[in-house]
């Protein structure tokens, strides 16, 4: 008997011991599930930190494009103001050519006229004419005649420099707009490169957030599985601790039966997904799925009885079936892989009322 007795302890220590064994190495994988599971909530924060700097790069090349679509707009623009004033220079250059073949021309008559001035001087040139007249009518008329000539000699040297200063401005007004054009041409360029260069490294900034985004996903998907790992690991070991639990804990007993009718039958078991909502008696067995009720044949349980059935507990009589004659009944269960484990079984029954 004392042989015994240090048999039965030293069995208890042990699986005390072992079960000591198995909850701390539940406990450190629970820890190490814990790990796990804060690891991949830190990488899908990660993941979507990086997804919105993805948008927001996105969006920013977005404005790029369109800011370059405009400034190349305007480069068009330009290109086509200063085509016009290409034209417009040209035209300005052909009027000069004209203004300098008619100074040309003049300085011939000029020319011709000074040589004619060397033989004579002026004053000479009018006394001649004005002796030479033959009337007081003709004196006015020579006289007049000279005066014109004089008059327009004037007139073509105003003219001759009128004209050179008009050349000069025009010249002047040319430079100036070919050079206002190329300063505006040459910044919009400028500009157009440095969006350029800005989109371009905004590209490579995109692609390098793409592939850490690539990484982060796949590093989620390596958590994820060492997770399912850890999940199946403590799904492990909380089976193996209740199987050591159940070994180390004496079986309870069965209930007893309580007092009343007993009898042997042949069970069976069904749910609402197998037959239709509504019982023999009225019960709604898909809107309580859960509720103890059984099937019977009346002829040997009476409709509404209160049953006790071994391993299912006190039950109501409240439904029959087609294949539900003499000694068997059909158990209600909430789903059919319920009723399905429940199998076919001889148990005993006792009809409380």
């Amino acid at each position: 008997m004392q042989h015994l007795k240090r048999m039965i302890f030293m069995f208890l220590t042990c699986v005390l011991l072992v079960s000591g064994t198995v909850v701390a190495h539940a406990q450190t994988s629970k820890d190490t599930l814990h790990s796990v599971e804060q690891e991949l909530e830190q990488k899908a924060n990660e993941k979507n930190s990086i997804n919105k700097e993805i948008e927001q790069i996105k969006k920013d090349m977005e404005s790029l494009q369109a800011y370059i679509s405009q400034n190349r707009e305007a480069l068009a623009e330009t290109q086509k103001r200063i085509a016009a004033v290409q034209q417009q220079i040209e035209k300005k250059k052909e009027e000069i050519v004209v203004l300098q073949d008619k100074i040309h021309n003049r300085k011939d008559v000029m020319k011709n006229r000074l040589v004619a001035l060397q033989k004579d001087d002026k004053l000479n040139v009018v006394i001649n004419v004005i002796l030479e007249s033959k009337s007081v009518g003709d004196l006015i008329q020579r006289a007049s005649a000279v005066t014109t000539l004089l008059t327009a000699d004037k007139n073509i040297m105003t003219d001759q420099e009128n004209d050179l200063k008009q050349i000069e401005e025009d010249k002047k007004e040319i430079a100036k707009q070919e050079e206002q054009l190329a300063v505006e041409q040459a910044n919009l360029g400028k500009q157009q490169e440095e969006l350029n260069l800005n989109l371009q490294k905004r590209q490579e900034s995109l692609t390098v957030m793409q592939q850490k985004y690539s990484q982060v996903d796949e590093q989620m998907a390596g958590i994820q599985a060492e997770l399912q790992a850890a999940q199946e690991k403590v799904r492990q070991e909380q089976e193996a601790a209740k199987s050591i639990v159940a070994v180390s804990a004496p079986a309870a007993a069965p209930a007893p039966a309580p007092a009343g009718d007993e009898l042997y039958v042949n069970s069976t078991a069904y749910s609402y997904q197998s037959s239709g909502d509504i019982t023999r008696m009225g019960y709604n067995i898909r809107e309580n799925p859960n509720m103890k009720l059984i099937a019977v044949d009346p002829s040997v349980i009476p409709l509404g009885s209160q049953v006790w059935v071994e391993g299912y507990g006190v039950a109501i009589a409240g439904d029959t079936g087609g294949a539900i004659k003499g000694h068997k009944i059909d158990v209600l269960m909430p789903n059919n892989a319920e009723a399905y484990a429940w199998g076919r079984k001889t148990v005993k029954i006792v009809v409380l009322q």
